[in-house]
């Protein structure tokens, strides 16, 4: 996190079952909560109204699963990152968990500038044989204008050039399983605005992945300007 003081820390957390249902916004409001009961030592903002130096990654839609979300956050001084999940995840709803912590380097750019590609992993309504023709065939097509809404109106983009990779799992289970990656920048879209105009209705859709990519490598977020886990002494 730019320009922060005190000790800045990336958290891994995961969104499953009922609570897809909240939107980004709850969400905040539930890891802060979750942040107090826990007696994080939190860095706050200076001000007039001061609010605790926490910082999230790209939003995830209202309805959908994930696997792999992303925040950062300044504390005051350190903690046992080993123990954070748990304490933590104790004092989130149910389907909100922290599952990793790291530390992160100092100046860390802001997740939303760095992470340039996502996974899903999706089912749609339509027969195997039937999505998996209509992913073939809009793949081959040099664009794929879709409706979306943009600040309150409706506006037509070509999203094609979102899409990096698609496909059905093989075999055919009922509803079939399309994975897909999608890039984030310079603009991404949604897996089901995507599976939309394909002709193909999104039942479920779960993030999978964010990737952050620099020099032909790519990372996870937890293992990207994080700082290694000092190892612990052995007793002797």
């Amino acid at each position: 996190m730019r320009g922060t003081t005190g000790v800045p820390v990336r958290l891994q957390y995961t969104k499953h079952g009922k609570v897809r249902w909240i939107g980004h916004r709850d969400v905040a409001r539930a890891m802060e909560r979750a942040f107090r009961v826990a007696e994080l030592p939190l860095a706050f903002s200076e001000g007039f109204s001061p609010h605790p130096k926490v910082s999230f990654g790209l939003a995830l839609s209202t309805g959908h699963e994930s696997d792999g979300e992303y925040l950062d956050l300044v504390l005051v001084e350190d903690v046992d990152l080993d123990a954070l999940p748990d304490v933590v995840s104790g004092a989130l709803p149910e389907g909100l968990a922290v599952v990793g912590a790291a530390h992160l380097v100092d100046r860390a750019p802001a997740l939303q500038e760095v992470v340039t590609a996502v996974g899903w992993r999706a089912t749609v309504a339509e027969d195997p044989a039937a999505a998996r023709e209509a992913i073939e065939r809009a793949l081959t097509l040099p664009e794929l204008m879709a409706t979306r809404r943009r600040k309150g109106r409706e506006v037509v983009e070509d999203v094609r050039p979102v899409i990096r990779r698609m496909h059905v799992v093989s075999g055919e289970a009922r509803p079939p399983i399309v994975e897909m990656e999608l890039h984030t920048q310079p603009r991404g879209a949604k897996p089901d605005e995507v599976l939309a105009v394909m002709g193909l209705t999104c039942v479920t859709a779960r993030r999978t992945h964010q990737w952050i990519e620099r020099d032909g490598a790519r990372h996870e977020p937890l293992d990207a300007d994080t700082r290694p886990r000092a190892q612990k002494a052995c007793a002797s």
